[in-house]
């Protein structure tokens, strides 16, 4: 196995994490003190079409000129950061082994055997690894251990490699980030119990990633192609304005959160760019339900619990009340800066950004 995932679980004593998206590089410095954890340096700086394509880093020197922008402008020096790829070039799988395997011989089942099973390409074009979680009796009485399997394809963790080595930096952890929004919510995923699935919502630039957890661990993912550019584009087209990657637009929006007359409201009536927005919400919603569903067809005495909303899009204003109503789901916006009691400047960051935070301020926590 390559060197990048070998650490996925490891620990560090780092507290640096960049997130690279299609929008934006996002970098967070994070230490600890006798008060908890403390924010230290957190900048954003803008993305240009044409450094990523279909969610993959498509112009490395290009990402790497942003990278080192995004250092200089939070005046951050360090060597070793985390950073994470989109779930969509993931493969995250629950597995069941015998129990009675020593270490050595569950590693070489896990990374050898049972991950060609659930992998869509060759085992050799994958980085992989994987993390116990604990002991379960199975249907027939036979005592097995739980496996985490996570891979991604070996092209795109080389390409991240590459990417931060042009600025001179190793990449010390790569994961998942769901992986990283987890950690950012863990003590709100404590307060469920173990029949209680929350579903973890993270709308990204030109996707979103839907996961749902149980006991803290990600059961079932899947990523659907609508994010705040599709967003951003029905309400520029419906109000003739030019297209544009800028998304602030957005940040302004109030989501009404009931439907009136056949999908109408009050607002989407006279506001054109409005009704477009909701046609794709809708969209989303579907695609939310359906991945509910098929989850919980195939799982037995499991309920949800909540809808976690993350990522860009997911702080827009009333979009919680949105999908209560939508799916008689209690849903919440995420807000690690509240949630991690992190001090923070809030004229720069309000709270329609904050669930945008998750994952670079997930990734900090990470090397922590």
């Amino acid at each position: 196995m390559v060197k990048v995932l070998n650490n996925l679980f490891a620990k560090s004593s780092k507290g640096v994490g960049i997130e690279l998206a299609p929008e934006r590089v996002n970098i967070a410095r994070l230490t600890k003190n006798r008060q908890g954890i403390k924010l230290d340096a957190l900048t954003s700086v803008p993305v240009p079409e044409g450094v990523f394509a279909d969610g993959q880093i498509a112009d490395p020197p290009a990402m790497a000129q942003l990278i080192q922008q995004a250092l200089s402008e939070s005046k951050i020096k360090a060597t070793r950061v985390a950073t994470a790829v989109p779930g969509r070039d993931s493969i995250v799988r629950l597995i069941p082994v015998p129990a009675e395997l020593d270490d050595k011989e569950l590693r070489e089942m896990v990374l050898n055997h049972e991950a060609g099973l659930y992998l869509p390409y060759p085992r050799e074009e994958a980085d992989v690894d994987y993390q116990k979680l604990g002991h379960f009796v199975d249907e027939d009485g036979i005592e097995k251990v739980q496996v985490l399997l996570v891979a991604t394809r070996k092209e795109v963790t080389d390409t991240y490699i590459r990417t931060f080595e042009q600025v001179g930096l190793q990449v010390d952890i790569l994961e998942i980030n769901s992986f990283a929004l987890i950690r950012t919510i863990r003590d709100q995923l404590r307060q469920f119990g173990p029949q209680e699935a929350a579903v973890l919502v993270n709308i990204e630039f030109d996707s979103t990633e839907i996961a749902i957890i149980v006991n803290g661990v990600p059961q079932f993912s899947r990523t659907v192609p609508i994010g705040t550019y599709q967003m951003q584009t029905a309400l520029s087209r419906a109000m003739n304005l030019p297209a544009s990657r800028d998304t602030d637009l957005l940040q302004g929006m109030t989501i009404p959160p009931t439907a009136m007359d056949g999908g109408k409201t009050g607002v989407t009536g006279t506001n054109p760019g409005m009704a477009a927005m909701m046609r794709v919400l809708s969209e989303l919603t579907d695609e939310l339900r359906r991945s509910i569903d098929f989850y919980l067809n195939q799982a037995e005495n499991l309920e949800v619990a909540q809808i976690l909303l993350a990522g860009p899009g997911g702080g827009l204003g009333q979009l919680d009340e949105f999908f209560t109503q939508r799916l008689s789901l209690p849903t919440t916006q995420i807000d690690p800066v509240r949630a991690l009691s992190l001090e923070i400047d809030e004229e720069k960051y309000p709270q329609v950004q904050r669930p945008g935070l998750g994952v670079v301020i997930g990734l900090g926590m990470r090397e922590l």
